[in-house]
């Protein structure tokens, strides 16, 4: 159900969200304690301040309120999605090829559940990263995230 609203939700707002001059990055729909929270996470190639999260959440505000996407009450937040981003559509995988990345396995391997490495390459069925001097390919559905290395944090 979550997952559903995230993604009408993305639909909804995502030129609202770029009439603003930023990028939307993803949006989360999810329940902490008794809260629901609706996170929208933006981006720009200039980064993100408090002016832009407030113009978006301005922005998107209205959208909601007359599409109505949500049942339930939830509290509204807009950010960046950090250093440690998370990278789970296509168009981030695109964006983080040749940057490096921590995976989290659902199983481990080679005695680790936390792989981390470069990005050298996606699609449909899995990625592939460079660890040291081996590439390792991982399946879609065997890892429960990949983000940004905060270690080796690289942007450009």
């Amino acid at each position: 159900m979550a997952g559903n609203i995230a993604g009408k939700v993305y639909d909804l707002v995502k030129d609202a969200v770029k009439e603003q001059g930023v990028e939307l990055w993803d949006v989360k729909y999810v329940k902490e304690g008794a809260s629901w929270y609706l996170r929208i996470f933006i981006d720009s190639e200039n980064g993100i301040n408090i002016d832009d999260c407030t113009n978006v959440s301005h922005a998107v505000d209205p959208i909601l309120d007359e599409h109505d996407p949500i049942d339930n009450s939830y509290y509204l937040e807009v950010s960046s999605p950090g250093l440690m981003r998370e990278i789970n559509r296509d168009e981030h995988f695109a964006w983080a090829l040749g940057k490096d990345v921590k995976v989290k396995l659902y199983k481990a391997l080679n005695g680790t559940k936390e792989l981390g490495g470069k990005l050298v390459s996606h699609n449909d069925s899995e990625i592939v990263l460079q660890v040291a001097d081996e590439q390792i390919a991982l399946p879609k559905g065997s890892y429960s995230s990949v983000r940004l290395d905060d270690d080796h944090f690289n942007v450009n």
